[in-house]
């Protein structure tokens, strides 16, 4: 087996971007490396060792989240670690800021697709391979993240709980 070392700032990444948390995606990444070197024996010579770590990684998770009971992911900008291409404006923060809270608003099912293949830059068979689905779901399941997140993102749409609710107003007429 090679060495892990070069995977471990991607590996990271994706953990942060799946829990939202520093501390957690932490312990997700050293679950991952931990279970991959209990198990190289199952490592297939010749295939993508990333490919192999991701699909670890998403297995741990998924069995955190089924046996957690459901919390809300956040992002806190404060806490994210990224250094901005050019001079930043608040404009942008306002953008960034924004695409993260709707990212973590995304089902763990949509945001995983859409983080392997938008910020790994994974192919879709890629991503099927990860994630153990057929490479139909991979595609439709995309669609409706990207398609949610677009709509999270302009505004038009919105959960019944997040829907202004609506008060009486009295006015004293003269």
């Amino acid at each position: 087996m090679t060495d892990l070392t070069p995977y471990i700032p991607r590996l990271r990444r994706y953990a942060r971007a799946l829990t939202g948390d520093k501390e957690r995606a932490d312990d997700l990444v050293q679950d991952t490396l931990e279970r991959a070197l209990r198990k190289r024996v199952l490592w297939r010579a010749g295939s993508k060792i990333d490919s192999w770590l991701f699909s670890i990684m998403h297995n741990i998770f998924v069995n955190q989240v089924r046996s957690a009971p459901a919390r809300q992911v956040s992002v806190s900008l404060d806490d994210m670690e990224f250094e901005p291409a050019g001079q930043a404006s608040a404009e942008g923060a306002v953008h960034l800021r924004d695409l993260l809270s709707s990212l973590g608003r995304l089902s763990h099912d949509q945001r995983e697709i859409l983080l392997l293949i938008g910020l790994e830059d994974m192919s879709y068979k890629e991503v099927a391979g990860v994630l153990g689905l057929p490479l139909g779901t991979v595609m439709s399941r995309l669609s409706r993240a990207r398609e949610q997140l677009r709509g999270l993102l302009d505004g038009s749409l919105r959960t019944d709980a997040e829907a202004p609710a609506l008060r009486l107003v009295r006015t004293c007429l003269p």
